[in-house]
């Protein structure tokens, strides 16, 4: 056996020993305490007491799966399989971009600005794990919202996310790169999108965490630096054209190209072009509006 007795506290020892080169002792013993409360189902209070309690085996087999994952540099939120985003409990694996922080802050500023709009159409592109659809479906309660994803594993993610949060989001299957795909959609039916696509440049890598760039889909981070606002080129023209006259474009993106976003939206012909640092001090976001040529900006 590999811990001395079948007890927490062992396990706690156990865990130090394997990963004090990895995490500090306070992220080791919320990475314990984390793991305990989802694997026995209790809450704080009675994890306070959970230490002597006697784990069977398949307890043991799995707290030392995760320490061989976690050596490995997987992301502990994989090696959980949930996340807490914007007051939801949602399932996350390697089949999506763990959701950030600063992804919450942009869904706050579309939640802020729409509070007081009745129905809104909304639509999330390149939705990932579908965080940012399920957050506004919870907050725009008269909302219809689309999640809009490409890759098949990320949309049976979203699914599963569906059943889990029990929120009506509609999931579409597309290629945001594909001007074909947004066809289906009626013109100007819309009132906002939010997008946080693949922004990280392929010459950024270098700067990349381990546990980022062996275990989350590259897919969904990395753009070519020749071309690295495609995705928000695509989706902008596309805005243009499937945004009612009003409709709001909101993106997270790449703290460096701020300025050349900025030049990009206006060339297309957004208006009132905004720009918010995170929490971090960092241009991580942007809003944009739609307003036609027979109107003057709001």
């Amino acid at each position: 056996m590999f811990v001395k007795k079948n007890t927490l506290k062992e396990i706690k020892l156990y865990f130090k020993s394997k990963l004090s080169t990895l995490y500090s002792d306070n992220e080791i013993k919320s990475i314990v305490k984390e793991l305990t409360i989802q694997r026995f189902e209790i809450n704080t209070i009675e994890y306070i007491s959970f230490s002597v309690t006697r784990l069977s085996e398949s307890d043991l087999l799995f707290y030392r799966d995760a320490v061989k994952r976690l050596e490995n540099e997987e992301p502990f939120q994989y090696i959980l399989g949930d996340i807490w985003f914007y007051d939801l409990n949602l399932k996350i694996d390697s089949r999506a971009l763990i959701p950030r922080p600063e992804t919450e802050e942009l869904v706050d500023w579309v939640a802020t600005d729409f509070k007081e709009f009745f129905q809104p159409i909304v639509m999330d592109l390149c939705s990932g794990s579908g965080c940012i659809a399920f957050a506004l479906k919870s907050v725009l309660s008269t909302s219809q919202v689309i999640a809009a994803e490409y890759m098949d594993e990320a949309l049976e993610l979203i699914e599963e996310n569906g059943r889990r949060t029990d929120l009506d989001v509609k999931i579409e299957s597309m290629d945001v790169l594909n001007y074909e795909d947004f066809k289906r959609f009626q013109i100007e039916s819309f009132d906002c999108w939010v997008s946080n696509p693949p922004y990280i440049l392929n010459s950024e890598k270098a700067l990349m965490a381990p546990n980022v760039l062996e275990h989350e889909p590259e897919i969904s981070l990395f753009v070519d630096d020749e071309d690295p606002l495609i995705f928000y080129r695509v989706i902008a023209e596309n805005a243009m054209i499937y945004l009612r006259d009003g409709g709001v474009l909101y993106y997270e993106i790449n703290e460096r190209l701020a300025d050349e976003m900025t030049q990009l939206l206006e060339e297309i012909g957004f208006v009132n072009i905004e720009v918010r640092k995170d929490l971090q001090g960092k241009d991580r976001m942007m809003k944009a509006l739609k307003v036609s040529s027979r109107h003057e900006s709001k």
